[in-house]
């Protein structure tokens, strides 16, 4: 399967604990092992790529992975190094220091408009929505900074459903908002200028500004139709074979396909592998899991995707030879 898998990127999601970072960290090294300079991107708040290779990643920034053929990095974003600098900066130069937070996740251009429209309290506490948006940044970050150019594979371990699906949405709200600031201030500025020329005062300075604002709308249209492009981005939804977790996949799915977001793939995980033994136990959980199998048979949107069973093995999946191990049974 890894052959036919040629895109750039691979956005991994689904309901929480269905081992999601499990499968997001063997894909990474099963493409590194196969030749493909590969980075892996957490954009869930509660981390565990560190505890899937056995390896300290936090920080928020690249940290090299051991152990693979080709260079393989991981970043694990941090919300609350994010939300700490947000709070400090909007204590500096009575709030400008908002500007600089917001300059360097290139939303700058947003926050000197708030300003200018006297709007400034909006920025006083970190926004809901500032974790997806430092993953948007980032996702931008990766297309555009010439640094990233080696990638040839990036992979994002996603945050359970709900958080996954309003980063998702986030970019197309971006836009909007974006579009009406522009078109509030162009509505000012219209009046400014009719008072202004009463007095002969020339017009300054405010293309510059317009033109962040535009800039930033652009951004935000790059990422969502790359979020939307078929031939660089997948998402694969994980799951494993209980009722409600094919339940949520379904809505997922059904989410995802509103978003025009690619899926072609279901991995369903921690299925209990044959046995001739009597444990009951294990013959009352089987017969649950092929419930949930023939579910996903039967369901008009899952049963469409190419679908990949991983077994429940008997030891932990950590480091990286544990997760090649689960690479060669996925991502075969």
């Amino acid at each position: 399967m890894i052959t036919e898998m040629k895109r750039k990127y691979y956005l991994l999601g689904g309901k929480g604990g269905v081992g999601k970072t499990s499968c997001a960290a063997s894909l990474a090294v099963k493409f590194a092992n196969s030749g493909h300079p590969t980075l892996v991107v957490s954009t869930d708040p509660a981390h565990s790529l560190s505890d899937s290779f056995d390896q300290n990643l936090s920080g928020g920034k690249l940290v090299a992975v051991e152990g693979t053929d080709s260079p393989l990095f991981a970043l694990e974003i941090d919300p609350e190094q994010a939300r700490a600098e947000f709070r400090s900066s909007s204590q500096k130069n009575n709030g400008s220091g908002v500007k600089d937070f917001m300059d360097s996740m290139g939303l700058g251009g947003l926050a000197e408009q708030l300003g200018e429209l006297k709007l400034g309290e909006l920025l006083d506490t970190p926004p809901p929505g500032l974790d997806e948006a430092i993953a948007i940044s980032k996702v931008t970050q990766f297309i555009q900074a010439p640094e990233y150019n080696m990638f040839t594979r990036i992979i994002f371990d996603t945050a359970p459903t709900g958080h996954t699906l309003r980063l998702l949405s986030l970019p197309d709200f971006l836009d909007a908002s974006i579009g009406k600031i522009i078109k509030l201030k162009q509505k000012l500025a219209s009046a400014t200028d009719a008072i202004k020329s009463v007095f002969g005062q020339a017009r300054e300075g405010r293309e510059s500004a317009t033109d962040k604002l535009e800039k930033l709308k652009e951004r935000m249209a790059m990422v969502r139709e790359l979020f939307r492009d078929k031939e660089s981005t997948e998402f694969v939804i994980v799951t494993i074979p209980t009722v409600m977790a094919v339940s949520e996949s379904s809505r997922l799915l059904s989410s995802l396909k509103k978003e025009s977001i690619p899926v072609k793939r279901l991995i369903v995980n921690q299925l209990l592998p044959p046995s001739s033994s009597d444990c009951k136990f294990c013959a009352v959980k089987r017969k649950d899991q092929l419930r949930a199998l023939d579910m996903i048979q039967k369901d008009p949107n899952l049963s469409d995707l190419e679908l990949f069973q991983s077994p429940l093995v008997d030891v932990e999946i950590r480091g990286v030879p544990a997760l090649k191990f689960m690479g060669d049974i996925v991502w075969r």
